[in-house]
């Protein structure tokens, strides 16, 4: 950036977070006193920008049919997901990057069909995951044959769908 131009920040031309090019004679201090409320200029934003059909959303930007949502870029179907890019058909997730199919999950990169997992990237079918990288068809980070995958996911989706049904009912 050169001496003069502008500095445009998340929210575009004519938003109230865009702002000018730093003062020259800023005195030491007040960068991180204009950062600071920028900051939180934005965290009380909570307009979505060019969403088509986002319900209950905040400060989504260029999505689409996503649900309960917080933060998302260029995201489709995800629902109660943040802070997440390029995802789709995303649930409970945060922190997503170029996922696809993704829920209960922190943390991954470019991967698809991931279930209870964090900090994975470009992994498929992975349940339980931790740190994996190029994973296929893991549970607990232990490698299973495909068909083997599928039936034991299938039993433990069932079991811990029952245990967070019978803990609701307890409260």
């Amino acid at each position: 950036m050169q001496r003069g131009d502008s500095a445009i920040v998340p929210g575009g031309p004519g938003s109230t977070l865009e702002r000018r090019g730093p003062n020259p004679a800023m005195p030491p201090g007040a960068f991180e006193s204009a950062f600071a409320e920028l900051l939180a200029a934005h965290q009380r934003r909570s307009d979505n920008e060019r969403c088509i059909e986002c319900g209950g959303c905040q400060r989504c930007s260029d999505c689409t049919f996503c649900k309960g949502s917080r933060d998302l870029v260029r995201c489709n179907y995800c629902v109660d997901t943040e802070s997440s890019v390029d995802c789709n058909h995303c649930h409970g997730s945060r922190g997503l990057i170029g996922c696809t199919h993704v829920s209960a999950s922190d943390r991954c990169s470019r991967s698809a069909y991931l279930d209870h997992c964090a900090d994975c990237d470009d992994c498929r079918y992975c349940f339980g995951c931790v740190g994996l990288s190029g994973r296929e068809f893991f549970i607990l980070n232990q490698r299973y044959e495909r068909s083997e995958y599928f039936k034991l996911t299938a039993r433990l989706k069932r079991e811990l769908g029952a245990r967070r049904l019978a803990a609701i009912e307890r409260r």
